[in-house]
């Protein structure tokens, strides 16, 4: 199979091929249309966020990748207003829960209520829909509500259905959990359990504008401006945009390399330096190198490419591995962060992937 866009697009130097010249052109033109379409949305986004470039960037990787993701970020730095505006550029259902200390699981899963069955007089029981049940679920906070009510999210992210009674329920498709949480003011808020983490295909950092950019929303902010966006993707070109990234190509030195850097944060791997093995306690599992994978693969079509390189995996490695690793006491005393780790880690790698790329 070809590894370039150009390649895919040549001629067979034998001649036509029927079928396989005809599946490399519906590829390229597919490929075409992602790429188009997701201009499109940057272009829509600027209208409404000033900056947060990178951020966009890993919301659409999660979205082709029917991945779920969790922000974090000081208040005031749009990460609702960027969910949002994702959600308006679909036409996704779009549903915001505010996650509270009081928060029940019924009241986000639904619940059964009872009620008079006016034709025949006896009372039934009818299931009354949560907020769950919509495309875009904006989980605001996440971390101030207690551990019965996150838990109610596990099924929902990991078998896209909820049991509720006794009875399953489907969930919609396409189906995103897109979780905030503020870094400070941490008293009174309960962690999520690793196993729920896990879950997120990535965990994304949300970081101050530039001054420039501050600048600009503040002109924004200030005056009349509005920029009126308009839907971009519907449910089916969603859907077809994620079965494409399974199909993109990924040679074995990038499988290789992306095992090499998720057993590199396991202490017991036996590639880990001293000073790191000091630093961290568990590193990431297979759900690791799957979720490295498949975002590496999404960035490569963002980047209208039918292929994955070793590159895609750096780009990536830091939002799908951080809330996977998890530091020693020692090293959250020393004030050392799980960034600052994976990226000796992937330092350490270095050489092994420069001569990777030389195969490739």
């Amino acid at each position: 199979m070809a590894n370039r866009l150009e390649d895919i697009q040549k001629p067979s130097p034998n001649g036509p091929t029927n079928n396989s010249n005809h599946k490399h052109v519906d590829v390229a033109r597919a490929v075409d249309e992602l790429h188009e379409k997701l201009n499109e949305i940057r272009k829509q986004l600027s209208g409404v966020i000033v900056g947060q470039h990178a951020v966009a960037e890993q919301l659409l990787i999660a979205m082709l990748c029917r991945g779920h993701c969790i922000l974090q970020g000081m208040p005031g730095l749009a990460k609702t207003m960027l969910v949002s505006t994702i959600a308006s550029l679909t036409d996704l259902t779009f549903r915001r829960v505010q996650f509270t200390p009081d928060l029940m699981p019924g009241d986000i899963t639904g619940t059964e209520i009872l009620e008079e069955d006016h034709t025949t007089g006896k009372r039934v029981f009818r299931f009354v829909e949560g907020p769950l049940f919509g495309n875009v679920i904006l989980a605001d906070e996440i971390n101030r509500t207690p551990p019965k009510t996150q838990s109610a999210l596990l099924e929902a992210m990991q078998e896209r259905q909820l049991t509720v009674c006794g009875q399953t329920y489907r969930l919609p498709d396409p189906f995103f959990v897109l979780a905030t949480q503020n870094p400070v003011e941490t008293e009174g808020t309960y962690p999520l359990p690793e196993a729920q983490l896990d879950r997120f295909l990535l965990k994304i950092h949300v970081r101050y504008p530039s001054r420039e950019e501050e600048l600009e929303i503040a002109r924004r902010q200030t005056t009349d401006y509005h920029f009126e966006t308009k839907t971009v993707l519907d449910e089916e070109q969603i859907r077809q945009m994620q079965s494409l990234v399974r199909n993109v190509v990924v040679s074995d030195h990038v499988y290789e390399a992306a095992l090499d850097l998720v057993r590199g944060t396991r202490p017991d791997g036996g590639s880990m330096s001293k000073e790191l093995q000091n630093m961290v306690q568990w590193g990431a599992g297979p759900r690791a190198t799957i979720a490295l994978l498949m975002a590496a693969k999404a960035r490569a079509l963002l980047n209208r490419r039918f292929h994955t390189t070793t590159e895609d995996l750096i780009a990536v490695a830091l939002p799908v591995l951080r809330h996977r690793v998890i530091l020693t006491f020692n090293a959250e005393a020393a004030g050392v962060d799980a960034d600052s780790v994976l990226e000796k880690i992937i330092a350490q790698t270095e050489s092994l992937k420069k001569k990777m790329v030389t195969k490739g």
